[in-house]
């Protein structure tokens, strides 16, 4: 079985960097889809259909699944087996906590679920951590810096060293990454600041959070990653890839910008 990073480096070396979002949201998918009888599958999976081809990962925001109770889990479930084996499939649920809930953390992840990778937050250290970087077969994606505005209130606090914490959160990272199972969450609303801090990063994996409603360029990012010749890095879309038409014409429009988002891609890696 091929572990997760070398489905995603396999997709990123076809020049597939879009992470498709499926944050899905009752509210916002096209109103005829809600007479069916199970509305968000059958959105989820007509979204998958039209991006399968050209996806370099799938995530899926445990919230907007948590939100219908019970049922929330057999979505996430469902919606899993639409997605093609060779797609990796990313645990959007940022968890992290003390050893024995971070086992269960864990085990529900990567076991129940069966999920590629997952979203951990750090704060208590890599011991609340360290369940996830036990399954050498998966990819752990870790916090640094986030793409919302409160991020400053923590990530960006100065060290003694005069280092931020999300630096030292990815000097360590790198540290930890000795199965080679761990990469970085990094908002990609400030290109300065993916540029300053690239060499950190060392071998590991990007999910770049913060392109289209966020605010952040995809075309920024291809420029940044081409010009320093690094290809391991996935750009996270979600609305502006799930609501972009509300009639019967959905399915087409994303497949269409996905598929242009993969052409301007490739202008810049060939």
């Amino acid at each position: 079985m091929m572990k997760a990073i070398e489905k995603l480096l396999i997709k990123n070396d076809e020049l597939k960097f879009v992470c498709v979002g499926l944050d899905t949201d009752i509210n916002k998918i096209p109103k005829h889809l809600l007479s069916s009888e199970e509305p968000i599958i059958e959105f989820n999976k007509s979204i998958i259909k039209a991006t399968k081809n050209y996806a370099a990962a799938y995530k899926i925001n445990f919230a907007f699944y948590e939100v219908h109770g019970s049922k929330g889990f057999d979505l996430i479930k469902k919606t899993l087996s639409f997605i093609p084996d060779d797609v990796l499939t990313i645990a959007d649920a940022k968890r992290g906590d003390i050893g024995n809930t971070s086992e269960m953390y864990a085990k529900s992840i990567y076991e129940h679920f069966g999920f590629d990778s997952v979203t951990l937050h750090p704060y208590m250290g890599k011991d609340s951590l360290q369940p996830f970087l036990n399954y050498s077969e998966k990819l752990n994606f870790i916090l640094a810096l986030t793409s919302n505005p409160g991020s400053s209130n923590f990530e960006k606090q100065i060290l003694n060293d005069g280092s931020f914490l999300f630096q030292r959160v990815i000097k360590s990272v790198a540290e930890w990454n000795t199965l080679n199972n761990c990469g970085i969450v990094f908002g990609a609303t400030n290109p300065n600041e993916l540029i300053s801090n690239l060499d950190a990063f060392e071998n590991l994996t990007l999910l770049l959070p913060g392109v289209g409603a966020q605010g952040g360029g995809f075309k920024d990012i291809l420029k940044i990653f081409s010009h320093h010749k690094r290809k391991n890095f996935i750009v996270n879309l979600s609305r502006g890839l799930l609501y972009l038409s509300s009639r019967n014409d959905y399915m087409i429009e994303t497949e269409k910008e996905i598929i242009r988002l993969n052409q301007v891609a490739e202008q810049f890696f060939k």
